[in-house]
């Protein structure tokens, strides 16, 4: 069961950033806690595990961050702890990992998330790629550059037009500001304090990314980074940035005895390889398998939450399972466009806001988490809705 989930507000990475001077391991920190102070009814003993998860894992995301944050966080000396790393998809890996853990009887509740500080840690920081990936052809030269991949989808998918890119980027700022002005988005995140030399102290309660009245016309003068006359823009991308997410996963007896509330049934899930220079068609393969491996197809999916690392890669998504630009089901609260993308961390703020808005939507039964992940992977939740209404 998904019990609770909260994040940090996620900030630009860079020297003007919200956590331009704060380190990676404290925003973690900042979130184990969080997660205790909400449900006073699980004791800090009961945690029998703590997956956390970074892309790059050196500095203050390395030394088993999984382990060094709970110690930090004054979790009790005897919780274990690890890293995971499955780029982008680190903290719904952790996830799955506990929750597989969970099942089979070795734990009874775990904390999973994940942070990037981007910032302090560019993607690729200390990487030595093997030569034998390009020297072998085993992939396309642009295979390593996230940027490239969705212009290969672009080539790919030639109706996925840089316009049609950019009303998606458009649309998606306007759900954020939205959901943030009906206020569903403040509720999960924590209030982080962050210190900058020349500034002092500052506390961050909302995402920095978000630039609300963003328009077509803006994003049309926008640069193409990544190829001449290309249709990937910064607009119509996910930004650096820097934050952490993390959750409380518990088996359903438990959070029974400890009278936690679970806001979701974890049913099945899936992850699977593509070809790494079209890394973004990933959650096609990932949500067909998590789909089959659970009997259901896509029409029993009421909600859908789906990263938004570039806009082409959510509208291939789209057009494979014949579901328009604009389904109502499909991000309601806006996506990474938006809030921003701190790899490792956001497979978790996914599954906080299909939790909200399982709360909010009794009809709905079944939604997915899913999103793209680096080297060419896909990766897929599937969640049950414990309040949907058919189920008393």
């Amino acid at each position: 069961m998904f019990v609770d989930g909260v994040r940090t507000p996620f900030g630009r990475s860079g020297p003007k950033g919200l956590y331009a001077e704060t380190r990676a391991d404290d925003l973690v920190v900042r979130v184990i806690r969080e997660l205790m102070r909400r449900n006073p009814g699980l004791p800090p003993e009961r945690v029998d595990e703590v997956a956390i998860a970074a892309t790059t894992q050196i500095g203050d995301q390395g030394l088993t961050i999984g382990r060094s944050a709970a110690v930090l966080a004054g979790l009790p000396k005897t919780v274990p702890g690890y890293a995971v790393d499955r780029m982008c998809a680190g903290a719904m890996t952790a996830v799955t990992n506990v929750a597989g853990g969970i099942a089979f009887g070795a734990y009874d509740v775990a904390i999973a998330g994940g942070v990037e500080h981007m910032g302090r840690h560019p993607m690729g920081e200390g990487v030595d790629p093997n030569p034998r990936f390009l020297s072998e052809s085993l992939v396309d030269g642009s295979a390593l550059i996230m940027g490239m991949t969705a212009e290969n989808l672009h080539d790919r998918y030639p109706e996925i037009t840089r316009r049609r890119a950019d009303a998606y980027a458009v649309a998606s700022q306007e759900k954020v500001a939205k959901a943030y002005a009906d206020g569903r988005i403040q509720q999960d995140l924590v209030p982080t304090a962050a210190r900058k030399a020349a500034e002092g102290w500052g506390l961050a309660t909302e995402d920095e990314p978000p630039r609300p009245g963003t328009t077509m016309e803006g994003l049309a003068g926008l640069k193409t980074p990544f190829r001449a006359h290309g249709r990937v823009t910064a607009g119509n991308a996910a930004g650096l940035n820097d934050g952490a997410t993390g959750c409380v996963v518990a088996a359903a007896d438990v959070t029974a005895e400890l009278g936690l509330t679970a806001k979701m049934r974890l049913v099945s899930y899936a992850f699977a390889g593509v070809d790494p220079e079209v890394m973004g068609v990933g959650p096609i393969p990932s949500t067909e398998r998590a789909l089959r491996l659970a009997g259901l197809g896509i029409g029993d999916i009421g909600l859908i939450e789906i990263n938004e690392a570039f806009a082409v890669q959510v509208l291939a998504f789209l057009g494979h399972f014949g579901i328009a630009d604009d389904d109502p089901r499909v991000n309601p609260y806006g996506g990474a466009i938006a809030f921003g993308h701190p790899l490792a961390s956001s497979g978790v703020r996914l599954m906080t806001q299909l939790a909200r808005q399982f709360g909010e939507r009794p009809d709905v039964r079944y939604g997915i988490t899913t999103m793209c992940v680096g080297m060419g992977m896909g990766g897929t939740v599937i969640w049950e809705n414990p309040a949907w209404e058919g189920a008393k």
